[in-house]
């Protein structure tokens, strides 16, 4: 049912003994009494839950624990700390080749790995034409597959995934071994599962797939979730963290010492969380934060930036020295407008503490997003205008050109 969850992760960390190898007698005989490598620790208190219908995409860079999050989901692997809980049906796709047997060929492939999958043989005999046609490797199906190119492996794959009629379909970067034509036919049977209301997980390194057909998006860094929401914000996040996200972008980062923030809280009144704001509605935003006896002395200001998709700025508040505690402890800034702007979109907010001598000492970025709605039909705002329309002629009778109020319709243009 759309809005249950359906995928539950409470405080999950997975941690794997070091794995180096001595690669020769030598360093076999200097590792002696050395002990074992340390544990590597690839998840970090990891909370997450989806709901029934969301498509989610999961990205972050190389080495980031998203593979590793996705197998814990499937059963794959066991989490060393934490939770998991997953209702309804799953049907993953994580590593090329997993499920087969190179030694078997395509059609022995089909039904070992739809066993595997949760079918019976008398399912698999039903499916196994539709699977055949979806793969496109009719020609190819009574071969070993151990001599399959990797894009034939995905073919295969995918095809078996997404016939065994998932609630939960769970994909790795895999798909993006395949050709275009191939990619595109899969985007469409995503598509098609998202008509449906089916439950998507997927690892992708391609951002514009994310924002293009996500409704939301987890950023994992170094086994940790740094921003869960929507995936324009998702993608401008890792590309700060890749170093990739050009001017429009800053960094994230560590607050000095004797500064620690707290939640960043938007609403329509201080304190309490809204997810959507309407135009006209009142908005309150509320930063916390601790602050220490030495630290207190020095701030000189604190900025609240409002901003869009891109990290546009839409709007910028300022609360001066002057206007701030004096001393140390426990900060509750709240920040309202009266009347939240006509605008369109998802919205974030960055809160930036300035030194008195006007360097910047801590950056920090709402966990959330939140989603203003003004009526209109594309743009970021709804402007009132006029249209003046007229129709050149010869003739000095014509009634003067007419002037039209349309109010606050706005056209579709980019948005």
């Amino acid at each position: 049912m759309v809005g249950e969850t359906v995928i539950r992760a409470h405080g999950v960390g997975k941690s794997f003994r070091g794995t180096g190898r001595a690669t020769s007698l030598k360093e076999r005989i200097l590792r002696m009494g050395h002990g074992t490598a340390e544990p590597f620790q690839a998840l970090k208190d990891v909370n997450l839950d989806i709901t029934a219908g969301q498509t989610v995409g999961l990205i972050g860079h190389n080495g980031s624990g998203k593979s590793t999050l996705l197998k814990i989901l499937t059963g794959i692997l066991r989490p060393t700390t934490g939770t998991v809980e997953v209702n309804g049906r799953v049907s993953s796709l994580l590593e090329l080749g997993a499920g087969f047997n190179g030694e078997l060929s395509g059609r022995d492939n089909i039904y070992l790995n739809a066993s595997l999958l949760g079918l019976s043989r008398k399912e698999t005999d039903g499916l196994f034409d539709s699977i055949v046609a979806f793969s496109e490797l009719e020609e190819f199906i009574d071969d070993p597959v151990k001599h399959y190119s990797s894009g034939m492996y995905v073919r295969l794959g995918f095809a078996v995934a997404v016939h065994v009629d998932p609630d939960i379909l769970l994909v790795d970067e895999v798909l993006a071994v395949g050709d275009e034509a191939f990619a595109r036919k899969c985007l469409d049977k995503i598509a098609e599962f998202q008509r449906d209301g089916r439950t998507i997980l997927f690892v992708t390194h391609a951002l514009n797939l994310v924002e293009e057909i996500c409704d939301r998006s987890v950023v994992l860094d170094h086994g940790r979730v740094v921003f869960d929401g929507d995936p324009s914000f998702a993608t401008g996040t890792l590309r700060a963290l890749l170093g990739t996200a050009g001017d429009t972008v800053a960094p994230v980062e560590e607050p000095e010492p004797g500064l620690e923030f707290g939640p960043i809280t938007i609403g329509d009144r201080p304190g309490r969380e809204r997810k959507e704001l309407t135009g006209g509605d009142p908005i309150a935003i509320r930063v916390e934060m601790s602050v220490s006896p030495t630290m207190a002395p020095t701030i000189g200001g604190v900025v609240v930036v409002v901003m869009g998709a891109g990290d546009f700025p839409v709007w910028v508040m300022h609360a001066e020295r002057e206007q701030l505690p004096t001393g140390p402890g426990d900060w509750t800034l709240d920040f309202t407008v009266a009347a939240c702007p006509p605008m369109q979109g998802a919205f974030q907010v960055a809160v930036r503490v300035d030194h008195v001598d006007g360097r910047a000492i801590g950056v920090e970025r709402s966990a959330k997003t939140f989603r203003a709605r003004s009526g209109q039909d594309a743009g970021l705002l709804a402007v009132p205008y006029e249209l003046a329309a007229e129709v050149a002629t010869t003739s000095r009778r014509d009634p003067p050109p007419a002037r039209v109020r349309t109010g606050t319709k706005a056209g579709r243009g980019a948005g």
